[in-house]
Parts: structure tokens; sequence; C-alpha cells
């Protein structure tokens, strides 16, 4: 019955994250012992002081309809998070609250985007980027980064993929699946071409922001004055305070980019949940000092799963300074046999790698880059350990 589906959703491809996650669930579903590294989702669980903030919203009886842009009170919180954290100055007309930064970023790319206008998303790139500018009738511009580079666009990259047509770049720092983080300096230089190109629109993902292993410190776009009513900002909770399943996302914009969006969400989902607006007033009004006991752990899973990593032949890796994924090439097992198996790209390495060792990845062509596969160390020490060896293993 798929023709009775419009063309926009049978062109839509699904999510590569979530469908390797489906696969193991019904691999696990039929006896298998799946160890997943696939999902970008914290194996922590939400702060008991974000969690208490919640309860005692219930029990204050927020259960009506929120405002369609948030609850003052948290736009207020997010305003004192972006000029502590980030030196940024937002009024509330320039916040918008969203079921998750996925929502924020859908927004964004219907309230912005025409038909056949380009948007340059540095590769790799998070996996839903591309589909979203597709959904919003744009033209991905994808731009290949090398993994030498710590998968970094430089300046000459960003200038040669800019055309007429161009309206938008997307990225995202910390990257997610790289883990590479672009300093200030970086920025400065990729916002140094795009003063050439005054119609171009920057979306800054910085969902990861709070995940830094300190080798490089976390910079805005917006930061600079001569881009800060060019760039729309958009963070969130999910990853850096556990709470995957509240599904909380927020801008920082231009006024009338954050009015667009507003417009938008009001059609379509209205306001935010009740309970978790409360529950994320607490987790921003608190100093992110109350969640580094996470950042510090993903910093040792970091240096175990690349010690390992290492070890393994054909696996090429850089250190991520950010997130916590891991993004090794694995191109030199491409065109060999394993167990029978040709393994012609990443999608077959990912897939080998899910049927031979029962460890679920994801491979890099998801991401905009088909030389890789994305693996989560947000998972436990064991796991780490028995997953790459099973990895190990299964590639002898």
């Amino acid at each position: 019955m798929n023709n009775q589906l419009s063309d926009r959703i049978n062109s839509l491809t699904p999510s590569a994250t979530l469908e390797m996650a489906a696969k193991a669930r019904e691999l696990r579903a039929a006896g298998k012992d799946i160890i997943g590294l696939s999902l970008g989702e914290p194996d922590f669980n939400t702060p008991e002081y974000i969690k208490d903030a919640a309860i005692q919203a219930i029990n204050d009886d927020y259960n009506a309809y929120t405002p369609v842009d948030g609850y003052v009170e948290l736009k207020k919180a997010i305003i004192t998070k972006f000029k502590r954290d980030n030196n940024l100055t937002y009024e509330p007309s320039q916040i918008v609250v969203s079921t998750g930064a996925k929502q924020s970023l859908y927004n964004v790319a219907q309230a912005m985007i025409n038909k056949g206008d380009e948007v340059i998303l540095p590769c790799p790139y998070w996996v839903s980027y591309a589909d979203i500018v597709q959904l919003s009738d744009g033209v991905p511009v994808e731009v290949p980064t090398s993994l030498e580079n710590d998968f970094k666009m430089t300046p000459e990259e960003l200038e040669a993929a800019i055309t007429p047509k161009t309206k938008m770049l997307w990225y995202s720092s910390p990257c997610n699946p790289s883990g590479s983080i672009y300093s200030k300096e970086e920025l400065r230089a990729l916002a140094d071409v795009l003063q050439k190109y005054p119609q171009i629109i920057v979306v800054s993902d910085e969902i990861y922001e709070h995940i830094n292993y300190g080798v490089t410190k976390h910079a805005s776009m917006a930061e600079f004055e001569d881009m800060y009513d060019r760039t729309v900002t958009v963070n969130g909770v999910a990853k850096a305070f556990a709470m995957t399943g509240w599904r909380i996302g927020y801008i920082g914009a231009p006024s009338y980019i954050a009015r667009a969006c507003n417009k938008l969400q009001g059609q379509v989902t209205s306001g935010a949940n009740c309970i978790a607006q409360r529950a994320v007033i607490t987790a921003l009004e608190e100093s992110p000092d109350r969640i580094q006991y996470m950042v510090d752990e993903f910093k040792k899973r970091r240096k175990l799963i690349l010690d390992l990593l290492n070890d393994i032949p054909g696996f090429k890796c850089n250190e991520p300074e950010g997130a916590f994924y891991v993004y090794p090439d694995v191109t030199a097992y491409f065109g060999k046999t394993l167990n029978g198996t040709k393994i012609n790209n990443a999608s077959d390495f990912a897939m080998y790698l899910l049927e031979h060792a029962n460890v679920a990845t994801v491979t890099g062509d998801a991401f905009g880059n088909g030389n890789c596969i994305r693996i989560s160390y947000a998972a436990s020490v064991k796991e780490i350990e028995e997953a790459i060896a099973r990895i190990k293993k299964a590639l002898l």
C-alpha cells in the first residue's frame, strides 16, 4: 500500500541509529546476547536533584497545557545558562523550547528552507540532518573531511561548497559522531569566510557541550558579534544530564527565526511536557559541576575503548575531544571476505559485527562518511571490554 503514502514519506530514510537499535532488540528477543553500542544514550540515571524537581512539579499540580515556546521561568533559566556558559545574551523572545533538540532542528529547517535551498553539512554529521533538510525541500551539500584533520571542515572546504543557492550551514560541536570540537579560532576562520556571504544562516548544534574532555574549550559561533544575528544555537538536556527520554531541547536565535519556530510549533505539537520543563529549570539553574561525574566516567571509558580498538589491526582511530563516540576508519576491511561474508562498505561491516560478534554499531554511511563506523562508549566498562573482545575475535 506504499502507493497510498506520500512521496515525502516514501523517500524518507529511516534513522540508521534507531534502525540498528531495533534490529538489536529483535535479536535479543530471539535469544541472542547482543551488546548495544549503537544508540547515543547515557547509561546513567537522571540526577536525583532533577528528579526531585519533577516530583515537586507533580505535587504542585503542574498538569495543564504549557506555553508553546516554553514556561517563562524555563526561558529565564535558558537565558541564564547561555550567559553563564557561552557568554551569549538573549531575550525571552529569542528562546523557543521544544520536545527535544531534534524538534528544534526540524522547526528551524521548516521555518527557513525553501525548495532548492542548499544546506552545507560538514561530514560526518548527525544522522538526521540530511533527512530533515530534504523533508524541508532543501538540498544537503556534503563536505567531506578527513580523520587526519579530526573530521573538521577547513575554511577552504567551506568556501568551495558555497554557491548562489546556499542558505544555511549546519554543524555540531562537539560532533556526533566524531567527537571533534571546533576551537574558537577555527570557528572564527569559518566566520571570516561567511562574512563574504551574508545570506547564509548558521545552525550550531551544541547538545554535547558539557561532555568535553578539556583539550579544546567549548566555543559558540554566536559569540562573534558579526555572526550573532545569523546563528541559531541549538541545545538541550538529553546527553549531559542523562535526560534522553524527558524530551526537552531549545534554541537561542534571532527573534524573527524564533517567532517563526514558535508559529510552526503551535500548529504541530504546541508546548513541551509540563513536568519535564519544570525539571529542566532546576537542571539548568544548577552548576554544570554537578554533572561532571558523568563526564569523568566517559573520559575513562574513552581511554579504555581507544586502547582496545587500537589493538585491532585495520582500525584507525583519532582521539575524540567530546561526546561519547569513537568513529574509526575501517576501510582496511573493504573488499575482504570474513566468514563467508563479503565486506564492500561500512554498512556491510556494521552488519557483519552485529551478526558475527553480536555487537550493534552504526554504519558511517548514515553520517555522510562511508569509511567509518560509529561506536558509542555510553556503556559499562564490562560491556565495552566484552564488545571489543567479540569484535576482535570476529575479525581474526
